[in-house]
């Protein structure tokens, strides 16, 4: 009885703690599916989703309005000469962090959609980026970063 009692105990609680369940959105899902072949390191902020989508054998940044449904030009941003690695969304879907290859070695820069300008970022002291994230202001980038056979976060504070 003892066994019962506690089997019921636990059933009520996971029950009472499991309230709405995640549930996958297929409009959207469906829509991601066919603008491009291949589709990876996902950044949602707000209304905005940027990925690294692959068309045509090439990777590219892009970025998806969600109230829309529709892409975002993002002019001067997918340079031929350039593979991006890594990226990261502002809240308002203003700036973009990227890590990208280009010409044999890996720099991080910004991209500002305002000004359709791409800004080179320095790292002091010098090292190689992996991987970014921006918060929802764009003011604040955080940054992981390869020095001397170790891994380091770097926090940068955008103008």
């Amino acid at each position: 009885m003892k066994r019962l009692s506690l089997s019921l105990g636990v059933l009520i609680l996971i029950a009472g703690c499991s309230g709405e369940r995640p549930r996958p959105r297929p409009e959207l899902n469906g829509l991601l599916r066919q603008s491009v072949s291949s589709r990876r390191d996902p950044s949602l902020a707000q209304v905005w989703l940027a990925s690294l989508g692959t068309r045509g054998g090439r990777e590219r940044i892009e970025l998806i309005d969600l109230r829309t449904r529709r892409p975002v030009p993002l002019p001067g941003l997918n340079r031929a000469d350039a593979q991006p690695i890594s990226l990261s969304v502002s809240g308002d879907g203003g700036r973009i962090a990227v890590v990208q290859q280009r010409e044999d070695r890996t720099e991080l820069v910004l991209y500002r959609r305002n000004a359709a300008a791409l800004q080179r970022l320095p790292l002091d002291p010098p090292g190689v980026p992996r991987s970014v994230s921006l918060d929802g202001s764009g003011r604040l980038l955080a940054v992981q970063v390869s020095r001397n056979g170790r891994w380091d976060v770097d926090l940068i504070r955008l103008p």
